[in-house]
């Protein structure tokens, strides 16, 4: 079982890789969800808007865009692509650390690849019970 973090063609100031990677693990354990390999890549805004064109017919920049790669709907093999500058500006828009912030979008593709929508409002209100209750016990109050 593999997670990997790859900047591209952007720096991206992620602390503590060795935790993060354990607390996702467990976090795909907790959730029933079996993990194999996801791969977080880190890029600029103009990238993801090429994907998100691209792959999902969206003209617009976005923070995150997650692909589930595999076949088997019980254990992941995903992708996910976060734009450091979306996560930058939602951090001042949010009035949170950038750390927290880029922290939240990490695991609100963790919690895609569990299972978890956000195409309507309640859906959108239980991902982000989720991703505040996985900050919550990655930092401690938040």
């Amino acid at each position: 079982m593999a997670i990997n973090f790859t900047p591209y063609e952007v720096k991206v100031n992620l602390k503590n890789k060795t935790k993060l990677k354990a607390f996702l693990k467990e976090r795909f354990a907790k959730e029933g969800q079996g993990l194999k390999n996801l791969q977080y890549v880190f890029c600029t805004d103009e990238y993801l808007l090429q994907i998100n064109q691209q792959f999902l017919q969206h003209d617009t920049f976005t923070d995150i865009v997650t692909f589930e790669l595999g076949t088997n709907p019980k254990v992941t093999e995903g992708e996910i692509y976060i734009s450091v500058d979306r996560v930058k500006d939602n951090a001042v828009k949010f009035q949170v650390s950038e750390e927290q912030e880029l922290h939240r979008v990490i695991f609100h593709g963790a919690l895609h690849l569990c299972g978890y929508k956000d195409k309507n409002k309640e859906q959108s209100a239980t991902m982000r019970k989720k991703e505040n209750e996985y900050l919550e016990l990655y930092f401690g109050q938040v």
